[in-house]
């Protein structure tokens, strides 16, 4: 299937009629992409969405409708500046294989400002060779033939936005819309519908069966089995009215604590403690002081004059050796004149006596010459060891001391600033006192409404309870109450016939889970520029949810991959999926890039959307497929069709062009 041309008139921010060629198919080119430039607010999403609208009417899931009803809906589709008579027109030309062969038709849809019955006027038509248009009578029947084209439930695998992936790609399991796709691709729709069809018909079969009394007995069992279905039902709607609520509660609680952080009300509710903390801080500095002051009073001033002491040490131990010098010089004066009195008695020749008298008088007068200098310090040895133990010992334990003690002074001096600055950020008592009120009045809200959620959770599942007990109240009746054997067979047979529809559903679901598996991770691993990340991915059977395991068999947490990488995984999901469905449809996308990294978004670029279809259409910012990603898709000859979206705030009205952002 290939969308040909899409016509807006009169519809979003299109003023009058505007044309948009849609076919990549180009002088035989096979470039894929359609590619929509423009800015947030500029009508992308209602591209899509007049997409959607062509296809599905009432049943299209768009992203503006929310709660409205199908007219107020087309109501706010018309465009502002139309004109009372004139109407909003879409139309959506496309073409598929049928019966072998190429078939063009054009889904046509008007309506006008408050339309009459709340609808629009449909028509099918179908383009010739010549562009003729021919009414096929198709409008009757369109919703079951659009079913075979593009399913409902698939549609979202193949028309998706930026939003969409980002909710896959934050969630452990698939939202519920992605579910159904999923069983629907799995053909657990029709299984699940025979069952119920089955089910219609056993109760069929035991109402004609029962006679006037079990029939009054079983038409009470249903009616309370239908009312608390029902029950369930507004119970449901209930609790996802409470849920949003909860939700938005807590929004305000979070902003509330920002405030009550960021304006100092979390430092005023902590003055106290830091008070306290202050004041010790203060004491230990006071106590470090004392410390210092006793270092002080000890030997640690002689620090000062640490070079005088070494000095003093120093003249001391040379007058000490100087005095030791003269002892030892009178001495040997003494003996010299020994000597020579010794000698003169041993009869030598005068010649010989004179000589050796001579040595020894020169000697002598050798010695007195050697004048010392006079002594003034007077320090005794023992003096001397007293101040040698005070400079080697005592003054370097004061000094090593007096350093830990200003190390810790510093430290404690640094924690006072902070203290200090962190009691001037503190918030007034009468603004702390505002701020704690409106916390506590979020907090006293998000209770009251989790409380409120968490008793329509409980009585939801006490509904559960009584619809299953009613069910099996339903078939314990008809066991034993009802003996006709030829329904019976009818009743019993269902029954097993269930039982083989549970193998089938159940080995169904492993077969083509285990395909959707291998391309999930094929397509996963194409897209990763970490090959080795992961190696396969493994789907659960019932919460549809992907487990991720490496090369070892180990499971990947999510948590270890970045947003950009969940982000690949919820794309490769979707399009695993859209390969599985056998259905050779176009993609749109919408906000295609979100915020993947660059990395990411050239893979994306140069991997994914020339490959995600044989028609891509891209609905972009400038900021998304920016110059660099463009020239790659432009050099890569990927590109069939560039519009640009150019939106004027003035009139509130956008015009498509040929062209792009460059």
């Amino acid at each position: 299937m290939i969308f040909l041309e899409l016509v807006l008139q009169n519809f979003g921010p299109y003023y009058g009629r505007q044309i948009i060629k849609l076919d990549p198919r180009n002088n035989d080119s096979s470039s894929p992409i359609i590619l929509f430039g423009g800015m947030n607010g500029g009508g992308k999403t209602t591209l899509m969405d007049a997409i959607r609208l062509a296809l599905y009417g009432p049943r299209a899931q768009c992203s503006t409708r929310g709660n409205l009803s199908y007219s107020d809906f087309l109501t706010q589709c018309v465009s502002s500046s139309t004109p009372p008579i004139e109407k909003t027109r879409i139309e959506l030309a496309f073409e598929h294989i049928e019966n072998d062969k190429p078939v063009r038709y054009r889904i046509v849809r008007t309506w006008e400002k408050n339309p009459k019955d709340g609808k629009d006027h449909l028509g099918i038509l179908d383009i010739g060779a010549n562009d003729e248009w021919l009414d096929i009578g198709l409008v009757s029947i369109w919703d079951e033939y659009v079913e075979n084209l593009i399913p409902l439930g698939i549609s979202n695998l193949f028309l998706f936005d930026g939003e969409q992936v980002k909710e896959l790609a934050q969630q452990e399991i698939p939202p519920q819309n992605v579910v159904e796709a999923i069983r629907g691709l799995l053909g657990l729709e029709l299984a699940e519908r025979l069952a119920e069809d089955l089910e219609i018909l056993v109760n069929r079969k035991r109402k004609e069966l029962a006679d006037t009394k079990d029939l009054a007995n079983l038409e009470e069992i249903e009616q309370r089995l239908q009312q608390q279905t029902e029950e369930k039902q507004a119970t449901q709607e209930q609790l996802e009215h409470i849920k949003s609520k909860l939700e938005s509660a807590e929004e305000k609680q979070t902003i509330a604590l920002d405030k009550f952080i960021s304006e100092g009300g979390k430092i005023a509710g902590e003055r106290s403690q830091l008070e306290k903390q202050q004041a010790q801080v203060t004491a230990e500095i006071e106590q470090v002081r004392q410390a210092m002051c006793q270092l002080a009073a000890d030997v640690l001033p002689l620090v000062l004059i640490q070079p005088l002491l070494v000095q003093v040490q120093k003249t001391g131990e040379s007058e000490i050796r100087s005095s030791q010098t003269q002892i030892a010089r009178s001495v040997l004066l003494e003996r010299n004149e020994r000597l020579i009195n010794k000698i003169a008695q041993l009869r030598l020749s005068s010649e010989k006596f004179d000589k050796i008298k001579f040595l020894i008088q020169e000697e002598s007068e050798l010695l007195a010459s050697n004048n010392d200098e006079e002594a003034w310090l007077l320090a005794d040895a023992e003096l001397l060891a007293q101040l040698s133990n005070i400079m080697s010992y005592s003054l370097e334990a004061a000094k090593s001391s007096a350093q830990q003690q200003l190390g810790v002074l510093g430290t404690k001096e640094e924690e006072i600033v902070t203290l200090e600055r962190q009691l001037q950020t503190a918030a007034s008592p009468e603004i702390y006192q505002k701020l704690h009120d409106v916390h506590t009045e979020a907090q006293n809200k998000v209770a009251e409404i989790k409380v409120e959620y968490e008793a329509k959770r409980r009585c939801l599942i006490e509904l559960d309870a009584a619809i299953e007990k009613s069910k099996k109240n339903l078939k314990k009746y008809t066991d034993q109450n009802i003996d006709r054997k030829s329904k019976e067979h009818i009743i019993a047979a269902s029954a097993k016939v269930q039982q083989t529809l549970k193998l089938f559903r159940e080995r169904l679901t492993l077969k083509k889970l285990n395909k959707l598996e291998v391309e999930v991770t094929e397509c996963f691993r194409y897209l990763l520029h970490k090959s080795d990340l992961v190696h396969r991915i493994v789907i659960d059977t019932d919460t549809f949810g992907l487990s991720l395991y490496d090369l070892q068999g180990k499971m990947v947490p999510k948590h270890r991959l970045s947003a950009g990488e969940k982000q690949l995984l919820a794309i490769a999901f979707l399009w695993g999926l859209a390969r599985v469905s056998g259905h050779h449809l176009p993609v749109a996308i919408d906000t295609p890039l979100g915020r993947l990294d660059s990395s990411h978004r050239t893979n994306l670029v140069e991997r994914y959307f020339p490959s995600a279809s044989h028609q891509v259409i891209l609905l972009s910012t400038d900021t998304e497929i920016a110059e660099k990603e463009f020239k790659a898709l432009q050099e890569n000859d990927a590109i069939a069709r560039k519009y640009l979206l150019q939106y004027d705030s003035s009139t509130r009205q956008t015009t498509v062009k040929e062209g792009y952002f460059w």
